[in-house]
């Protein structure tokens, strides 16, 4: 397990359950993709989209919250397994899978149990 990637991906779930998106959104390269079902086309591109995504969704869902289940790790990958809570809703499994290079994130992918 590389610890380097681990805590990137710590960091960026403290930074997601506090609700600091330009914290997470620094995290990313500047060309990074993000994918997720919850994307109406599939796929973000870029830093700045990723900001102004995540703003919207935090807005749209107050209550959302994300518990950590666990963390699978290499030097340049790392799998996040998370429960996704929200007001009023059942819980949902969640991982996120992180593509990283030069310490930052160049892609994601979001599957949902």
């Amino acid at each position: 397990m590389s610890s380097a990637t681990e805590q990137l991906a710590r960091r960026w779930l403290d930074a997601f359950n506090a609700r600091d998106v330009d914290a997470m959104a620094a995290l990313y390269a500047d060309d990074a993709t993000h994918t997720s079902p919850k994307i109406r086309e599939g796929r973000i591109v870029g830093r700045d989209a990723l900001r102004a995504w995540w703003r919207g969704a935090l807005e749209r869902t107050p209550s959302l919250r994300y518990e950590l289940v666990g963390i699978a790790a290499s030097e340049d990958r790392v799998a996040l397994e998370y429960v996704r809570h929200v007001d009023g809703e059942p819980a949902m499994s969640v991982c996120n899978v992180f593509d990283v290079a030069d310490g930052r994130f160049v892609a994601s992918r979001v599957y949902h149990g």
